[in-house]
């Protein structure tokens, strides 16, 4: 086979006012091709670097924004419990100064009715603490209720 022994010449011509300046530069073709890729691999691996930088910063993001919506849907479960625990409570204090105080509901429940529990959103949650404000204004009226019938003698006839 032939050798190929050419040159690659770069010339790079500087030009003043007063005189022009000339510089010729031969690279051997086989120092080129060594040097662009060597250029190459260190162009490739350099973005293959940030490109996995990249991609750890993104996981890192993720990973918080996970955990600040694990705090957060922790917190929103802790409240909805402690609404959950006031409304039974409410409820089961109604019932008791009702059926005290002689006053029937009339509150049929049929089975088979509702649906499945969906978790509880913001108008939700807003609902439920409607609803638990509803049952301590009904249990003040009964405990209302409760005083007036306690000093009022059920005794016939009684005047006044």
């Amino acid at each position: 086979m032939a050798r190929d022994d050419r040159f690659y010449a770069f010339i790079i011509a500087n030009s003043s006012r007063s005189r022009s300046h000339i510089r010729r530069i031969c690279v051997e073709k086989k120092s080129l091709k060594i040097f662009v890729a060597l250029t190459l691999l260190v162009t490739g691996c350099t973005l293959y670097g940030f490109y996995g930088l990249l991609q750890q910063a993104r996981h890192l993001r993720i990973e918080m924004e996970n955990q600040s919506l694990r705090a957060e849907n922790e917190r929103q479960r802790q409240e909805l419990n402690q609404l959950n625990t006031r409304v039974q409570a409410v409820e089961d204090t109604s019932r008791k100064l009702a059926e005290k105080s002689g006053v029937v509901q009339n509150e049929t429940v049929f089975p088979g009715t509702g649906g499945p529990a969906l978790p509880l959103d913001a108008e939700s949650l807003a609902t439920l603490e409607e609803k638990m404000s509803r049952l301590e204004t009904q249990m003040r009226a009964h405990e209302t209720l409760l005083r007036e019938r306690g000093y009022t003698p059920t005794i016939w006839p009684v005047l006044g």
